[in-house]
């Protein structure tokens, strides 16, 4: 291991986010009563420009009055190019800054983004006497923001969470899609030709490349990777195997941008019974091993070593979280 030690963003739950406009405060209360590890309540791109006032004001009240429970409260607010931002940040952590947990930081492109927040933040904080330290979570979601993610990350010692802003990232890339998430048929390969002429075509996933440099940069620097939305609410099993993607590459949640996908993010994100069981006989194992002075062990016809524990360590720890949420 690196003599670098990395530190650790806070431990938080979360296997599911969902997202909520502020533009619509009929919605809140079924959220706070939702089975969502983390809530943001947005500003941003849910929201038209003759509401965002009033959204504003919605999430404030909405912080300050409702019983959101033990979940953890974040607000996404407008990006830094634009002129909403600012009042944001200012508005909703001077009147409701003790319920909340996060901030969504929008198409974050450098790491100078992170300061500006996290300069207007600090000075607010210690203006009104808080005690808690506000975390940030950021999407990256442009061309930009992916080429500096590595920066981004380690910007701040508030940051918690990396994103990935799928939808927004499409558009900077000029890519050739029009979906949120997902797949597209486009992005395939064809086999050589078989023995009765006929080709088989594969399809990929073209994220996967960005998705997993997300998931290097957040983890590199103590930072929960999340993977974003995905647009069609219509499709569960689209949805499940979107997460399960993301969850292979080490994500520990994903967005929902509906009810009904939150259920789905908790259940892939979450370690399966099976899987544990197998984390705990590993562990078992290797300190049976360690008693008998080996550094390797045979389980199941497989080779376990100490790189082993820490894999099963994972998981275990994870399931703890899970049933002490």
């Amino acid at each position: 291991m690196s003599f670098h030690i990395i530190e650790q963003a806070p431990a938080r739950l979360n296997r599911s986010e969902l997202a909520v406009p502020g533009s619509a405060p009929q919605m809140f209360e079924k959220a706070s009563q939702s089975d969502a590890d983390v809530i943001f309540l947005d500003l941003e791109d849910a929201v038209a420009p003759d509401d965002k006032v009033q959204a504003r004001k919605n999430i404030i009240k909405a912080l300050n009055e409702l019983d959101w429970g033990k979940k953890t409260m974040s607000v996404r607010i407008n990006g830094l190019d634009t002129h909403y931002m600012y009042r944001d940040v200012v508005d909703v952590v001077e009147q409701a800054g003790e319920r909340l947990d996060l901030i969504m930081i929008p198409k974050v492109g450098t790491a100078a983004d992170v300061y500006a927040v996290d300069m207007m933040v600090t000075q607010i904080e210690d203006a009104k006497g808080y005690k808690k330290r506000i975390g940030f979570e950021h999407i990256i979601e442009t061309a930009l923001g992916m080429q500096n993610v590595t920066e981004i990350a380690k910007a701040s010692k508030r940051n918690e969470s990396l994103h990935f802003g799928v939808a927004d990232y499409a558009a900077s890339t000029r890519a050739r899609t029009t979906i949120i998430g997902g797949v597209n048929p486009d992005y395939s390969v064809l086999t050589d030709r078989l023995e009765d002429g006929s080709r088989a075509v594969h399809w990929g996933d073209m994220w996967h490349y960005a998705l997993a440099r997300m998931v290097v940069a957040a983890r590199a620097n103590g930072l929960r990777p999340v993977d974003g939305p995905f647009g069609d609410f219509s499709d569960p099993d689209g949805y499940r195997a979107a997460a399960a993607r993301a969850a292979v590459l080490g994500c520990e949640g994903k967005w929902a941008i509906h009810p009904s996908q939150i259920a789905l993010a908790n259940e892939v994100m979450s370690p399966s019974e099976k899987e544990i069981t197998r984390a705990k006989r590993i562990l078992e194992a290797m300190e049976e091993a360690a008693k008998a002075g080996k550094g390797a062990v045979s389980l199941d016809g497989r080779l376990i070593d100490y790189a082993s524990i820490r894999q099963a360590e994972v998981l275990v720890a994870k399931a703890r979280q899970i049933a002490g949420a």
